[in-house]
């Protein structure tokens, strides 16, 4: 049996910047409203290097963004990834990465996103941009970040769910979870189950995933 609904993007803005209310916070609030007009829901959440980043079990798109500042990545996004549990709580999650800097677009490829990215090689990443100053305050760069997010997680989601499929107990289970939970829980285990090679997913395979994450 399988389930080839899509369902709506949960997604958090992880971002770091030295000052409130300045252009990155801007940007942020720009990315956010124009993610929920496609009818995802979206948080944001400030980074501070040593977080407890367990809240992006909730989540399932991670979108970090920073400024650059004297050629590295905002320290705050960076500490992060290194110093706190935030790369063990990005198992298995979707990313989407922006950086704000005035380098040539060419550049900040080649010698900032790396920074990020050596982190996340175990990730999908669904989008990434660089915004120059000029984009920070452009809808259309905006919008050209958010749509390409948007078609990439729903093209991941629809793979995913022609490739999977649920027994019939299973989804008898699933349905048992509180509605806030159920779409949680569907895609922590089928990303689960994604990664394992299985193709159909089971009561067993659920408790598998459950023991493997910890609780999905």
């Amino acid at each position: 049996m399988t389930n080839s609904t899509v369902q709506p993007m949960r997604a958090i803005i992880l971002y770091d910047s030295r000052t409130s209310g300045g252009s990155t916070d801007k940007l942020i609030d720009a990315i956010g409203n124009e993610l929920a007009e496609t009818g995802a829901y979206v948080e944001k959440a400030k980074c501070k290097a040593t977080g407890d980043y367990s809240f992006l079990q909730d989540f399932d798109v991670v979108i970090m963004g920073a400024p650059v500042y004297y050629l590295l990545v905002s320290s705050q996004l960076l500490g992060a990834l290194i110093q706190s549990n935030l790369k063990k709580h990005l198992k298995r999650k979707k990313i989407a990465l922006f950086l704000t800097c005035g380098s040539p677009e060419a550049m900040a490829t080649l010698l900032y996103l790396p920074q990020l990215k050596i982190h996340l090689v175990r990730n999908k990443i669904l989008a990434e941009k660089i915004f120059s100053p000029q984009d920070v305050s452009s809808p259309d760069a905006i919008e050209s970040f958010v749509d390409e997010l948007d078609e990439a997680y729903k093209k991941d989601r629809k793979h995913r769910s022609a490739s999977l499929s649920w027994s019939d107990e299973a989804l008898e289970l699933l349905e048992q979870i509180p509605s806030f939970f159920r779409s949680r829980i569907k895609t922590a285990a089928e990303e689960y189950a994604e990664e394992m090679g299985y193709t159909m997913i089971t009561i067993d395979i659920l408790e598998e995933a459950k023991a493997d994450t910890g609780g999905l």
